[in-house]
C-alpha cells in the first residue's frame, strides 16, 4: 500500500497544485462557479485526493 501512494504521490499533488493555481486565477477574476463550498483550496484539496485514488487504483491493476 504505501509503494503505491508513494509511486502515485506526484500525480495527486501535480493535479492539487494546477488546480490550486488556476482556480485561484480564476476565483480573482470573480467567477467562482464549480468551487466545492466556494472554496479554491477545498476544491484543489478533493481534485487531488481523487486524482491519488484513480492513479493508485490505476497502478494496483497493471502491476498484477
Amino acid at each position: 500500500m504505501q509503494e503505491l501512494v508513494q509511486q502515485s504521490a506526484g500525480v495527486g499533488l501535480g493535479v492539487f497544485l494546477g488546480l490550486l493555481l488556476g482556480l485561484g486565477l480564476r476565483k480573482r477574476q470573480g467567477r467562482s462557479g464549480g468551487l466545492l463550498g466556494g472554496s479554491v483550496i477545498l476544491t484543489a484539496s478533493a481534485a487531488g485526493g481523487v486524482a491519488l485514488i484513480v492513479t493508485m487504483a490505476l497502478y494496483a491493476v497493471t502491476a498484477g
